[in-house]
């Protein structure tokens, strides 16, 4: 790594440095240092840039030690990722080695060629390290996986890209987030029997959650149970709430005016094509603003946005057809208990917590090998993850295991929770939209 000459202000903390590009961890911490021309220089600089350094309470880029220190993971455009250090952050070390005298002069920076700007990456998001093995061993995953990605279509890489655009957004703390979901009559979809939403907001950085379930009061006699169980009654997160049509769709207006008057609103589904004609149905009839289903890649002001935990799941397994998990098999493999599910605040509550799940935890690939250590190993594409029977099914049997195979081929069990009719009346709207 090459270096350029001295820069000149000094910054009093990694805040006031501006930050106009990234570099990768790796090169700061093997290559930084051999380009100064003093070797005592070169051993100090090594010194603060170890590991187990940089994660000590006492580093002068720790922020709060009880987040650990703050690094940045980036996404390429071919979706390798990069763990990184910000322009501040580097500027900082030398500006502070000088300050404690541990340098006679100022250090060189890294030669720019090596830096990173936002035209070089798709997504930027930050990630905390409180102890030394751990960040290592990222270093390695991260190498590992990057590797496994020449594999992955560009149909994955769209969700990838959109789950690391999630975690940037939900790292932001702004906004709300809402989770909704609808359920109705299954021998007449026009038939709306229940509305249910899960929201989390923040008030000076305080998470505030909300759970709600409404019940619409002319269509209490629809009853469900032949495709479906009828859970109407078993709102486990509340008291329901009995509304006449009327202002059912009152109240959905208000909601929306309500969501949308704090910031961006992120409108959550699991199968968002279902729940948005819901949305757009004469029994609803929702005041919705211009919808957008590309997330940005910086934090907006304003602006309402469809995000899919079928999609964003998709990319955590490694799912590159249009395969999609329901709502209990993605619960059951992210560790999430469910009850009730075909409530529709139940299963509004059960989409934002796995949202939440996924949306918090580490970047993709690292997040993946957390969650299921060494199951990607023989995925045609790199990265898909391989579930054994019994993580797929809570009620298989192990002795099923010793038995020799079948010799006809069971037929596949359906992933979505809506059931054939439904998707072929969905199919014959859209055939006529056309």
């Amino acid at each position: 790594m090459g270096v350029v000459p001295d820069e000149s202000s000094q910054p009093t903390s990694p805040e006031s440095a501006t930050v106009t590009g990234y570099y990768r961890f790796t090169d700061i911490w093997f290559e930084w240092h051999t380009a100064l021309p003093d070797e005592t220089y070169r051993d100090t600089l090594k010194a603060v840039l170890q590991y187990d350094a940089v994660v000590h309470r006492d580093h002068p880029l720790m922020e709060d030690p009880s987040k650990g220190i703050e690094l940045y993971m980036g996404v390429l455009h071919n979706q390798e990722s990069r763990l990184m250090l910000s322009s501040a952050q580097v500027e900082y070390i030398r500006y502070w080695l000088h300050a404690m005298k541990l340098t006679e002069e100022l250090i060189p920076i890294p030669n720019s060629e090596a830096m990173m700007t936002s035209e070089q990456l798709q997504t930027v998001s930050p990630i905390f390290y409180t102890d030394a093995a751990v960040l290592k061993k990222a270093v390695k995953t991260i190498e590992k996986n990057n590797k496994k990605l020449r594999w992955v279509d560009n149909f994955l890489m769209k969700y990838r890209n959109t789950f690391e655009r999630t975690r940037t957004l939900w790292a932001a703390g702004t906004g709300t987030w809402c989770a909704i979901d609808f359920e109705s009559w299954e021998r007449d979809h026009t038939i709306i029997t229940e509305l249910g939403w899960s929201t989390i907001r923040w008030d000076n950085g305080k998470e505030i959650a909300e759970q709600n379930h409404i019940i619409v009061k002319e269509n209490r006699a629809y009853s469900n149970g032949t495709f479906v169980p009828d859970y109407r009654d078993h709102f486990l997160h509340g008291k329901s709430i009995l509304l006449d049509k009327k202002t059912f769709k009152q109240r959905m207006a208000e909601l929306l005016a309500e969501w949308q008057s704090s910031g961006p609103l992120y409108l959550i589904f699991h199968d968002a094509r279902a729940d948005i004609k819901y949305l757009k149905s004469p029994a609803v009839e929702a005041p919705l603003p211009t919808l957008e289903f590309t997330l940005p890649d910086v934090v907006p002001e304003s602006g309402t946005y469809v995000i899919d935990t079928a999609d964003l799941f998709a990319a955590l397994e490694g799912e590159s057809t249009r395969k999609r998990r329901g709502l209990e098999q993605m619960c059951r493999h992210l560790q999430i208990q469910t009850d009730y599910l075909h409530n529709a605040g139940n299963d509004a509550y059960y989409t934002l917590l796995a949202l939440k799940s996924m949306a918090s935890g580490d970047p993709l690939d690292l997040q993946r090998e957390q969650r299921w250590p060494n199951h990607t190993e023989g995925a045609v594409n790199g990265v898909k993850v391989q579930f054994q029977p019994w993580e797929e099914n809570d009620e298989y049997d192990d002795v099923e295991g010793l038995m020799p195979p079948p010799k006809f081929k069971l037929p596949d069990a359906p992933e979505a929770t809506l059931n054939p009719a439904y998707e072929a009346q969905m199919l014959q709207e859209e055939l006529a939209q056309s």
